[in-house]
């Protein structure tokens, strides 16, 4: 029923300890890593549960964290919003021309499951959800699926044992992972390759809303992009122009406000620009009215330590902890003055 054309299943290989330790000691490059530095790398879970920390979690208790790190892109019964992912749903539909892929249609091993959760999610915080967290989110998931009851206990033990629907649909490919061999003689010049990337650090946000282009070549165009698109969007709708933040005279602003641009086009625009995790968007004048209601000490507190409430969820420093507590003021005092 769920039968596909054989999947290839990539394994990670971890990096040899001895080997690092060799080229530290050996070639003078860098120094060994230690088994602290290893520990905090040597995070991933096999499909056969092989690294799963100790503990458990049900859906009664996931269905609040699903429904505050998880429901604002995924749906509230895993349907998925707009363009994001369903999560539910898709049974007998992987061999249509337009197949439904979720954790229950197509996903093939539970315990890689938790891995991802807890590597990837929620999409603005990866890394911010502890075990406890992680278990149960996990099990409220494979209950949208109808894989386990509500009150199973998903703990170390049985996870590995959840049969996923397609798991016979994904086989390990046991190839070498290059046939490349080293050059030693007559080699290209190094200066003269080039290395090519995605746009650093999320998806590009033009993915995600309806009539946008393809992603731009920066951040912060694509953030003008969708603001642009969406303006024009919802003007389509209600037969009129809305604000958007490439529209507005900053001119009036402080100057911490205008020093906090670039912060917002860097970090805060991936949420604030799209609506994500129930962010407000910037130049949604409605949303942003009663937030700042609650005066700029409040808001600034929100984005520095984090906030959930029942319209969503900020995350420290918008996951980004990398940022000063100056960066983050002033960013929200430009969204602020941005509405003003």
């Amino acid at each position: 029923m769920f039968k596909l054309p054989k999947l290839v299943l990539t394994v990670t290989l971890l990096v040899s300890i001895t080997a690092g330790v060799s080229y530290a000691e050996n070639y003078q490059i860098g120094t060994a890593a230690t088994a602290v530095q290893i520990a905090g790398w040597d995070i991933d879970i096999r499909s056969d549960g092989k690294g799963l920390p100790i503990g458990s979690g049900n859906a009664i208790n996931g269905e609040e964290g699903y429904e505050t790190f998880c429901a604002s892109c995924h749906g509230v019964f895993g349907e998925g919003v707009s363009r994001w992912p369903a999560l539910a749903g898709g049974e007998g539909t992987l061999e249509d021309d337009r197949p439904i892929k979720t954790v229950g249609s197509y996903w093939p091993f539970a315990s890689t499951l938790f891995d991802y959760i807890r590597r990837a999610m929620p999409f603005n915080a990866p890394l911010s959800l502890n075990d406890q967290q992680v278990y149960d989110i996990t099990a409220y998931v494979l209950y949208l699926n109808d894989l386990i009851e509500e009150d199973f206990e998903l703990s170390q033990d049985n996870l590995a044992n959840v049969k996923m629907p397609n798991e016979e649909g994904f086989f390990v490919d046991n190839q070498p992972d290059v046939s490349n061999s080293r050059c030693m003689n007559n080699c290209a010049d190094p200066t003269s390759l080039m290395m090519q990337t995605s746009l650093a650090g999320v998806t590009p946000i033009g993915h995600f809303v309806e009539g946008a282009d393809a992603p731009a070549a920066s951040h912060s165009d694509q953030n003008d992009l969708e603001a642009s698109k969406e303006a024009e969007r919802k003007a389509a709708i209600i037969g009129e122009e809305i604000a958007t933040p490439i529209d507005q005279d900053h001119t009036s602003m402080s100057a911490e406000a205008l020093a906090g641009e670039a912060t917002y086009k860097a970090a805060c625009g991936t949420c604030h620009a799209s609506g994500l995790a129930g962010a407000p968007k910037l130049g949604d004048a409605e949303a942003w009215s009663k937030r700042i209601q609650k005066g700029n000490d409040v808001l600034i507190i929100h984005a520095l330590e984090g906030f959930a409430g029942s319209e969503g969820y900020m995350p420290a420093k918008g996951g980004r902890t990398d940022l000063t507590d100056e960066a983050v003021t002033n960013a929200v005092l430009f969204m602020v003055e941005s509405q003003q």
